[in-house]
């Protein structure tokens, strides 16, 4: 499921409301191991473009 929501993200990170929309619905799903893997994943790849975001999704 990690990968999958990983292809997800990439595939809408073009806009920022998906790309919300998307992690939010991730962070949901995943176990608490996933999702702290998945947020390291997140701030490595768009942290400079979506920092507000990541955060707001993990809080």
């Amino acid at each position: 499921m990690l990968k999958y929501t990983e292809i997800i993200l990439q595939k809408v990170s073009f806009n920022k409301e998906l790309f919300n929309l998307e992690l939010r619905k991730s962070v949901k799903w995943l176990k608490k191991e996933e999702a702290a893997i998945l947020r390291t994943w997140c701030i490595i790849n768009f942290g400079a473009v979506y920092m507000d975001v990541i955060n707001e999704a993990f809080n």
